[in-house]
């Protein structure tokens, strides 16, 4: 199980170099190197992400197959379409964009969690993603009742490609609807691929599929490369790439414009 330890400034090694199924730590692919926004951002342009527990160093970790959501396939359940439409024409409830995304990190990190113990989201994770968004490639998608954030997650943006990191929901359905929402938007600005890092059932209810390391590597490359959606807002009018059934009427609904300072 050796791998590499890097210093501030080495590069990555090759993800080919990752350990495979016949380890402890299938993925792993080097330690150490902090959490610069460079650091991050070679990580991310390679398919290469951070993940580790409290009283660990930084684990990079690049998995074969990977877990991935193309936007096209999301599945959007007949009681999800259901609530989506009764949350849009309710004036109590808001989607907000970067409305607030540091306490969205912090209730991802503090929201208990079926079958884990504590977070790998981390505060030394959660500084270097406040970092980075306040450099503008971490973006949030929020909901809100009532004045409250219930509900949402954040993931990296590169180019016209979305990195999923992490969601968390204080009320029934709150974090589907702000994937819901994510989903809109990048149908909306030609962003046809989300990651979701690591395969689960749930996942895999939604539309996401597992593809070879190499394919997603060509897909990350394309997609980061290209020129980033212009602007990270809402836009009531993405809600159309859903097909939500009945049209709602965007100029009676007063959550209809984006609502971050």
């Amino acid at each position: 199980m050796a791998i590499p330890w890097l210093q501030a400034e080495s590069p990555l090694p090759p993800t080919s170099c990752a350990l495979d199924d016949r380890s402890e730590a299938p993925g792993l692919l080097a330690a150490g190197g902090g959490l610069s926004i460079a650091r991050l951002r070679e990580a991310y342009s390679n398919g290469v992400f951070p993940w580790y527990s409290p009283g660990q160093p930084v684990l990079w970790w690049s998995p074969d197959p990977r877990m991935l959501l193309r936007t096209d396939d999301f599945r959007l359940s007949h009681s999800l379409r259901k609530t989506l439409r009764r949350f849009l024409r309710s004036p109590r409830c808001e989607l907000r964009i970067d409305h607030d995304t540091a306490r969205v990190m912090a209730h991802c990190a503090q929201t208990p969690r079926d079958g884990q113990d504590g977070t790998w989201i981390v505060p030394e994770m959660q500084a270097a993603y406040g970092a980075w968004a306040r450099a503008g490639d971490v973006h949030s998608v929020e909901t809100w009742i009532d004045g409250e954030l219930v509900g949402g997650l954040y993931g990296v943006n590169l180019g016209r490609m979305m990195f999923g990191e992490s969601m968390f929901s204080h009320r029934t359905d709150a974090s589907k609807i702000a994937l819901a929402a994510l989903v809109a938007f990048c149908r909306w600005n030609d962003m046809p691929a989300i990651d979701c890092q690591q395969a689960t059932g749930h996942l895999a209810s939604l539309g996401a599929a597992p593809i070879p390391r190499e394919a997603f590597e060509r897909e990350v490359h394309a997609l980061s490369a290209r020129a980033p959606a212009p602007v990270w807002a809402y836009d009531f009018r993405m809600w159309r790439t859903l097909e939500l059934g009945a049209p709602v009427d965007s100029s009676a609904v007063p959550h209809s414009h984006d609502l971050s300072p």
